[in-house]
């Protein structure tokens, strides 16, 4: 099974603001789905801009792993212990949120084709 970290993802309460910041660093918008969500990144890592609908855990920043089967990993992540919530269908992916051991959370999700 492949995963690869996927982005942060950050709170917006305003997206031109935040992307005129982001953007004043150099980094270059990948994609923006109107005020809900936009991605930036430096060509390395992504930083996604989550406006209100769009937040997994609303005014918290947290890292997403992206796996190419989210029922296989759910099953894996739950014979390790690990509490699995159910899949949620987002805008543009199937996603469910973890904690890692220190109560971080952590979004796993798959892609939409």
């Amino acid at each position: 099974m492949t995963v690869k970290i996927g982005h942060l993802i950050v709170p917006t309460a305003g997206m031109d603001a935040d992307l005129g910041f982001y953007s004043g660093f150099g980094l270059t918008t990948r994609f923006r789905d109107s005020d809900a969500y936009a991605a930036v990144t430096d060509g390395t890592v992504t930083i996604g801009l989550a406006g209100e609908v769009e937040q997994p855990l609303p005014g918290r920043t947290l890292l997403t792993l992206q796996v190419e089967d989210i029922a296989a990993e759910g099953a894996r992540l739950r014979a390790c212990g690990v509490e699995v919530g159910p899949v949620q269908e987002g805008a543009h992916e199937l996603r469910v949120l973890v904690s890692d051991p220190s109560g971080n959370p952590v979004l796993i999700y798959q892609p939409r084709s």
